[in-house]
C-alpha cells in the first residue's frame, strides 16, 4: 500500500480558482486493489475508466469525420491498458467500410477521388 495525493482545482467562473488536495491510501498492484475493494468495484472502475478511452477515441474519429465502420475497424480489436495503435489500421479496409457507410453522391466523389489518384500515380 502506498500514500497517494489527489489534487484538484475549481473554477467557478466568479472568483479565483480554489485548490485543495487530500491523502489516502492506495494499492500497488491490481491484487492489493482486489483485497481493498473487492473484485467487483475494481472491474467497474477499470471498465469505467476503460470506457472514457474510448469515448475519446471515437470523438476524435468523429472529428476527422470517420464513419462507425472505420472506427469499429480501428477500435474494435482495442485491449484494456493499452493505448489504440493508430497505424495499425488497414487503409484499406478502412476506405472501404468507409465507402459502403457513405451516401450514393459521397461514394461517386470517392471514386472520382480514387481515380484520379491513380492516374497521376500512372
Amino acid at each position: 500500500m502506498k500514500d497517494l495525493q489527489v489534487s484538484a482545482t475549481y473554477h467557478s467562473g466568479k472568483e479565483d480558482e480554489k485548490t485543495g488536495s487530500i491523502n489516502v491510501k492506495a494499492p500497488e498492484t491490481a491484487e492489493e486493489a482486489i483485497s481493498m475493494f473487492g473484485g467487483e468495484a475494481v472491474l467497474t472502475n477499470a471498465l469505467a475508466n476503460w470506457v472514457v478511452k474510448l469515448q475519446g477515441n471515437v470523438r476524435s474519429g468523429l472529428g476527422k469525420g470517420e464513419s462507425t465502420e472505420v472506427m469499429q475497424t480501428r477500435l474494435g480489436g482495442s485491449k484494456m491498458g493499452i493505448a489504440a495503435a493508430k497505424a495499425a489500421m488497414d487503409p484499406k479496409a478502412a476506405w472501404l467500410a468507409s465507402y459502403q457507410a457513405a451516401d450514393p453522391k459521397t461514394r461517386k466523389a470517392m471514386k472520382a477521388e480514387l481515380l484520379k489518384q491513380a492516374e497521376a500515380i500512372g
